[in-house]
C-alpha cells in the first residue's frame, strides 16, 4: 500500500508541476512572444487565462459551502435525536 500512495502522490506532484508550468508559461511570457510564432498554437486565447481560474474558484468555494451546510445540517440532527 505505502509503494501505491508513493505512486499517486508522484502523479498527483507532478500533473501540479505540469499545470503550473503551463499557466506561468502562458500567462507571464506568452504575451511577450510575437503573435504569429508557432508556439501560440499550444495555447489557449488570452481571455481563458482569467475565465478558468474564476470558474474553477466559483466551484470549488460551491462545493466547499455545501459540504459545510451538509455537515452542519447533520449535526444538527444528530443533537435533535439525542
Amino acid at each position: 500500500m505505502e509503494l501505491a500512495d508513493k505512486a499517486v502522490g508522484f502523479l498527483l506532484t507532478l500533473t501540479s508541476l505540469s499545470i503550473f508550468t503551463y499557466y506561468t508559461f502562458w500567462v507571464i511570457i506568452l504575451p511577450f512572444v510575437d503573435s504569429d510564432h508557432f508556439v501560440h498554437k499550444y495555447f489557449l486565447p488570452q481571455e481563458y487565462a482569467i475565465l478558468i481560474p474564476v470558474f474553477a474558484g466559483v466551484v470549488l468555494l460551491a462545493f466547499l459551502i455545501i459540504f459545510v451546510g451538509l455537515v452542519m445540517l447533520k449535526s444538527k440532527r444528530k443533537k435533535k435525536t439525542t
